[in-house]
């Protein structure tokens, strides 16, 4: 009985991989080729393994990715889990991106962060905003009203004027000192 099964179990697999080799033919030629090297990077990485058991390097990570795009990949996948390679494609869109676009906004120039403490300075009573319109009326320059708080001068202590040039008080104090006196 256990041959016979064996011999079904055999059999049963050949049918499948006929069924395949059938779906393979009326396939795409670009997406066989595509699949056999995506399989031949697989079995790469197995046979290095065997001598030294080491990670798959970026080149590897990329060419799987890149070969992915070409067929159903879910089912050729060996080597790795499909979230593996799904953050080997995030991983290197992430990349691609933070090289095409750069490292952000490029800092205010000194002479123009000094400009900014010097009008702050200057002028107590001028906020952020009202630098910022100096800065693009006068100078034609274009600074975010966030940008010049940034770079105004802190408060060095109680009573000193704060970033927006006026007396900070707490809220307490302020309802005292100007709630009228019939209301209390």
């Amino acid at each position: 009985m256990a041959g016979f099964s064996r011999l079904l179990s055999t059999l049963l697999r050949l049918a499948l991989d006929a069924a395949s080799l059938l779906g393979s033919l009326l396939r795409p030629r670009a997406s066989l080729a595509a699949e056999n090297l995506f399989l031949r990077k697989q079995l790469a990485l197995f046979q290095e393994r065997k001598v030294r058991p080491r990670r798959a390097d970026g080149v590897t990570r990329l060419g799987l990715v890149l070969l992915s795009r070409f067929f159903d990949w879910k089912d050729a996948l060996v080597v790795v889990k499909p979230g593996t390679l799904i953050h080997w494609h995030k991983q290197g869109f992430r990349i691609f991106w933070r090289w095409k676009v750069g490292r952000g906004r490029p800092p205010l120039p000194p002479n123009l962060r000094e400009l900014i403490r010097a009008m702050a300075r200057d002028n107590p009573s001028w906020g952020e905003e009202r630098i910022a319109a100096e800065l693009s009326l006068k100078l034609g320059t274009r600074v975010s009203a966030r940008t010049v708080r940034k770079h105004m001068p802190r408060s060095t202590g109680p009573g000193s004027p704060g970033r927006a040039g006026i007396d900070r008080e707490r809220w307490g104090s302020f309802v005292r000192n100007h709630a009228s006196p019939d209301y209390s």
